[in-house]
């Protein structure tokens, strides 16, 4: 049965909508981050996270996963797309890493796919990734790179670069890629309310301890408040599962690819917002990225 044509109004626009909801990541953590440490800002947005789910849950009667197998599955991706990425990226900035660069480092992650994706798909007679989509992967790479360089040429992000805070980035950018092709080889289709809850329990039991032992304590405060609703509402309740639903549905490759129009949304959302210089080259650099995407997830003709 084919979809209503509400519905795929709405599946076309799902890859636009999450990447504006993914973008305000790095502007809540720009609120948040002055007032929290990171693991305990992220422990209390997984326990509320949660306490909004199951009543959701509760009342519409969802389905749990059927089978141990499938929480275990969904308790891995958990700890790796939530408590691995989230954590890396929040505790590398925090420890003094700029936001391009790790924006950078993390906008690695479509092209680690693709090398994944051509390299376990070798004479198994499956369609890899083509040469319209490693081209596509490439420009998008670049455009990020040029959408950052003005952080990077600015001495802040590399002047505070310490093998910790590279390893919480790197740590990041390899949880947020095998955690995305772990679901998309062991995950069943499953509710994605359900399914979040799952993941969330296992980030926040990774996270605890974490956040114990983090000497800093979080300073309430109305801007701390804001955030961390943000965050909830729109990151986790919006974006996480937009990010679940689209890698049931697509190709791991097209919906990795859409994390390189991250930085540049954010770029546009930060000059709106706080007015960081926006500048040709960022502008250049968005329109290459953009072009890159669309080659990569353009379907290949009949």
């Amino acid at each position: 049965m084919s979809d209503s044509p509400e519905t795929t109004v709405w599946l076309r626009a799902m890859p636009v909508v999450f990447v504006l909801i993914w973008s305000t990541g790095f502007i809540v953590a720009r609120y948040g981050m002055p007032y929290a440490p990171p693991f305990s800002f992220l422990l209390v947005r997984y326990i509320c996270s949660i306490l909004c789910f199951l009543p959701w849950i509760v009342l519409t009667r969802v389905a749990w996963p059927r089978d141990r197998a499938q929480w275990l599955h969904l308790s891995v991706t958990g700890i790796l797309m939530h408590a691995g990425y989230l954590g890396g990226v929040w505790a590398a900035v925090k420890s003094g890493m700029g936001s391009g660069l790790s924006a950078l480092i993390v906008g690695i992650q479509p092209v680690l796919t693709a090398i994944w994706l051509s390299w376990s798909l070798r004479g198994s007679g499956q369609p890899g990734v083509t040469p319209r989509q490693w081209g596509g992967l490439l420009l998008g790479f670049a455009g990020l790179l040029m959408v950052v360089w003005h952080k990077l040429t600015m001495g802040s992000a590399l002047d505070h670069v310490t093998p910790v805070n590279m390893a919480f980035a790197i740590g990041a950018l390899f949880s947020i890629t095998v955690g995305t092709l772990y679901q998309k080889r062991f995950v069943q289709p499953c509710d994605v309310r359900s399914a979040n809850t799952v993941q969330l329990l296992a980030a926040a039991v990774l996270t605890l301890p974490l956040a114990w032992l983090e000497p800093e304590t979080m300073q309430w405060n109305l801007q701390l408040v804001g955030a961390m609703a943000w965050s909830v509402l729109g990151l986790t309740l919006g974006g996480s599962s937009l990010l679940y639903i689209l890698i049931q549905r697509g190709a791991a490759a097209s919906v990795t690819s859409l994390m390189y129009m991250v930085p540049p949304t954010t770029a546009i959302m930060a000059w709106v917002l706080f007015g960081e210089t926006i500048t040709v080259l960022t502008l250049a650099g968005t329109a290459l990225t953009a072009l890159g995407v669309s080659l990569v997830v353009r379907p290949a003709r009949a």
